[in-house]
């Protein structure tokens, strides 16, 4: 991607590295459950972003909160000391986040709509969220009752080594995606898929509220897409290369691919974010489009 010393790096990320959190790869103490804990929407978020990762969500319940890194990494020691400020990753998470503030900026205008710019949390280890106790081992994920976007930049490591989707334009995307989720709070749609969620899962119905949720993370990637080609017709931002390693990181995340890795079989029932062809297809929809009005996943017949 094109950026330089130049461009604009957002002010509303929160450098929260070395500050509250404890070790890669556990809390010592339980995720609380029930009243006083956390809500079935919170741990259905959190269960989506583990299961994106091909991580069972239980083992965050069932032994109190321990989940083990990628391909066998052993927890690393905990650090206070927060890493500088103005380093390379962080310079670059600023800078891509001031791109997705400009592109939102000027479509929810277009609406006659203000956008309410989110805040960028990074972390390390784990860190307090609105929605429980945000872990490294989770993956970047959006908070819809804080409204924040969290992030341990260690992720883009594990995007490069064991999703093997290597590049800025794939961290990007990561980024990108999260604040599509954003998008869809502002617009009122997360509520209306939880609820509807919730509904089914009162009724024992699971892979109906698994599928809801399905079209609600294929939107996100779609609006990913449509932040790629506005970022790149305002400021050009794209370079040779940079949509395949997009496409590539939608295809890594796949649920299809992420449960043949994790478990060495695909369960389509179980899917929460989509297929690996599906994630694609909605991103480059998306892409292609650049319309808000192309991503359109619920009343889409086929995804």
């Amino acid at each position: 991607m094109r950026y330089g010393e130049g461009d604009r790096e957002s002010e509303n990320v929160e450098d929260r590295r070395g500050q509250g959190g404890f070790p890669r790869g556990g809390m010592p103490f339980p995720i609380p459950l029930g009243r006083g804990g956390l809500s079935l929407t919170s741990l259905l978020v959190i269960g989506a972003v583990c299961l994106m990762l091909g991580i069972n969500p239980l083992e965050l319940l069932n032994s109190g909160g321990a989940v083990q890194m990628p391909d066998g990494a052993r927890p690393t020691s905990y650090q206070p000391s927060a890493p500088p400020q103005d380093d390379e990753g962080s310079r670059f998470v600023r800078r891509v986040l001031a791109d997705t503030e400009d592109v939102w900026d000027r479509a929810f205008q277009a609406a006659g709509a203000r956008y309410e710019r989110p805040k960028l949390v990074l972390f390390t280890g784990a860190y307090p969220t609105a929605c429980g106790m945000g872990q490294s081992a989770m993956g970047p994920f959006y908070c819809p009752l804080d409204r924040k976007v969290y992030i341990d930049l260690d992720f883009y490591r594990v995007l490069r080594e064991r999703f093997r989707a290597p590049g800025e334009f794939a961290q990007a995307y990561v980024i990108a995606h999260e604040i599509g989720h954003h998008v869809q709070t502002l617009l009122g749609v997360a509520d209306k898929v939880q609820t509807r969620k919730q509904q089914y899962l009162r009724r024992g119905d699971e892979p109906r509220a698994n599928a809801l949720q399905v079209r609600m993370e294929l939107q996100a990637d779609c609006l990913a897409g449509v932040w790629a080609k506005s970022a790149n017709e305002m400021k050009g931002r794209l370079e040779p290369g940079d949509i395949e390693k997009g496409l590539n990181a939608a295809a890594a995340i796949g649920d299809d691919t992420l449960q043949r890795r994790s478990q060495g079989r695909v369960v389509p029932e179980s899917f929460t974010h989509g297929s690996s062809a599906q994630r694609v297809r909605w991103f480059r929809k998306g892409l292609d489009g650049g319309r808000m009005a192309d991503c359109d996943t619920f009343g889409a017949p086929e995804l």
